[in-house]
């Protein structure tokens, strides 16, 4: 049984350690602990690991966030992947930072990522995990926070959350979405 799990983010330096971009973390950290290495592919950094017998897709689309449909469905298409085994990692400036929510379906709740994803999909229906990051910013900064950098609180708040990120994946996999839900979603 195979799963694709795509991190959500922007490529380059410039954005690494943004906001934005802690789909991108989520996947290096699990990538890194299931002994994988990501590799440059089409569309994406892509890298194949084990996890409990199962085969992990995990994806980091090179397409910028705007574009990541195009990359979620290029790989659910290749690996041969049923939709309800993708996992979209994002974050959501409408959770309060450090906030973990797995859902099965929704709205792109102005996400461009996922705005792709949906379009390019032609569902909303697929698994997802939300991780908040707040939205301390003065009305119309909103691009200048989610491409800004952590702050050292920020950063305090969010590592035991992207570990616990992590653990919500694993459960995913191990033992489906409805099961993870009820454990990990207001918790």
């Amino acid at each position: 049984m195979k799963y694709l799990i795509a991190g959500l983010g922007n490529i380059g330096s410039e954005y690494e350690n943004t906001r934005h971009n802690i789909g991108f973390v989520v996947a290096d950290i699990l990538v890194n602990e299931l002994k994988g290495e990501f590799e440059t592919q089409r569309l994406a950094s892509v890298s194949k690991v084990k996890f409990r017998s199962k085969t992990l897709v995990v994806i980091k689309p090179t397409t910028y966030m705007n574009l990541s449909g195009k990359a979620v469905k290029y790989w659910l298409q290749k690996e041969k992947i049923p939709i309800e085994n993708l996992l979209v990692i994002l974050d959501d400036i409408a959770l309060p930072i450090g906030t973990l929510r797995l859902k099965k379906k929704g709205g792109d709740a102005g996400h461009n990522g996922l705005t792709s994803i949906i379009e390019t999909l032609n569902t909303t229906v697929f698994p997802r995990l939300r991780i908040g990051i707040g939205n301390d910013f003065p009305r119309g900064y909103q691009v200048d926070y989610v491409l800004g950098k952590w702050t050292k609180k920020e950063e305090e708040i969010l590592t035991p959350k992207i570990h616990k990120s992590i653990d919500i994946v694993k459960s995913f996999v191990a033992i489906g979405i409805d099961r993870t839900m009820n454990l990990y979603n207001n918790k």
